[in-house]
């Protein structure tokens, strides 16, 4: 199994990088798309991988962390889920956001992602729902208004940490107010 290159960015067209290693192997490893910026061309950069073997080919798919690579590897596990729809759910948000979106049943959420229709996104949760940490624990935001307030501010376009960081430190006030707040914080 290859897990981890190394090397010098020789190109980066989006859903594809090159890497050149130092022993002078080039390697073609498709990423987040939306993510590729982190590889740039000509800089050096180390990229967590997974191999995917099959009968007419060979292809590394690419993560910038652990938990992106893991979150792929619970989404292969899912039946109908190949490793470019997996890759393709990882272009909806942070790794936490899609878990979250997985563990509350955000079906909605998931077809956003292109080739992932409504009977595929009800597999993925009822698959890994079970497998995803309850949402009020991805957020640190515990249950009651806080949890509220957040899951609201998610529900209206906001990331979860930038949610979640919105309403850390505010005194307890309604709910309401406490979205009122959140959003000033925000819009800053």
């Amino acid at each position: 199994m290859i897990s981890i290159i190394s090397g010098k960015v020789i190109s980066n067209n989006g859903p594809e990088v090159v890497i050149m290693t130092t022993g002078g192997v080039g390697y073609k490893i498709l990423v987040n798309a939306s993510r590729s910026d982190r590889w740039p061309t000509g800089g050096e950069a180390q990229i967590l991988t997974y191999l995917v073997v099959r009968e007419d080919a060979m292809e590394l798919f690419g993560f910038g962390s652990e938990a992106e690579r893991q979150l792929f590897l619970k989404l292969l596990s899912v039946s109908g889920i190949g490793p470019k729809s997996a890759l393709h759910v990882l272009s909806l948000g942070e790794v936490d956001e899609i878990n979250a979106g997985i563990a509350r049943g955000d079906v909605e959420f998931l077809t956003r992602v292109s080739g992932i229709g409504k009977k595929t996104a009800e597999r993925i949760v009822v698959e890994l729902k079970s497998k995803m940490v309850d949402i009020n624990d991805v957020l640190g935001g515990g249950k009651g208004k806080v949890g509220e307030v957040i899951e609201g501010l998610i529900s209206l376009g906001y990331s979860a940490i930038d949610a979640r960081n919105a309403v850390q430190g505010l005194p307890d006030l309604p709910s309401e107010q406490l979205i009122r707040e959140a959003l000033k914080r925000l819009s800053k």
